[in-house]
């Protein structure tokens, strides 16, 4: 596993990636892809918040968007593990080694009904804190109820 900063030259892969997250997650927030077949992304790369791309045997496995809000205060905005590269442990060790390079305080949130979503975010986080973490729901004012995860990340 190889994890890379998105830049100029690895956007178009990312932006590729993000389409099938965004498909996938198209039944729960009620997308359609446009008059070209693509879906419009909830998140753009630009001022705190930074992509990744994670590689596998040098081939794209998946992405993540992350917010830094503060100093040490971080958010999973977006996180997508290719279906072919799940249940090997590629998203735990790929969430694992970012939680490691930004130590501090995480939350990541999970919309209404994307129960996959949730289970594997709680598998990850109590893996990674010994499950030392705090969960709620509420009512974000973007993605509506979400179920949320916070901690507090330091190098393992």
């Amino acid at each position: 596993m190889k994890i890379k900063t998105v830049d100029r030259a690895t956007a178009h892969i990312y932006d590729n990636l993000c389409q099938a997250y965004e498909a996938e997650f198209s039944p729960l927030t009620h997308k359609q892809p446009d008059a070209n077949g693509l879906f419009a992304k909830d998140t753009l790369l630009e001022g705190n918040i930074t992509g990744y791309l994670v590689y596998s045997n040098d081939l794209p496995a998946g992405l993540a968007a992350i917010k830094q809000e503060e100093q040490e205060a971080f958010e999973v905005c977006e996180f997508y593990v290719v279906p072919y590269y799940r249940r090997h442990k590629l998203g735990l060790q790929f969430a694992s080694a970012l939680f490691d390079q930004m130590p501090g305080n995480w939350q990541i949130k999970q919309i209404e009904g994307a129960d996959h979503a949730t289970a594997f975010w709680r598998a990850v986080v109590n893996d990674y804190t010994s499950g030392h973490y705090q969960e709620d729901s509420y009512n974000d004012p973007y993605w509506g109820n979400v179920t949320r995860q916070t901690f507090s990340a330091h190098k393992h």
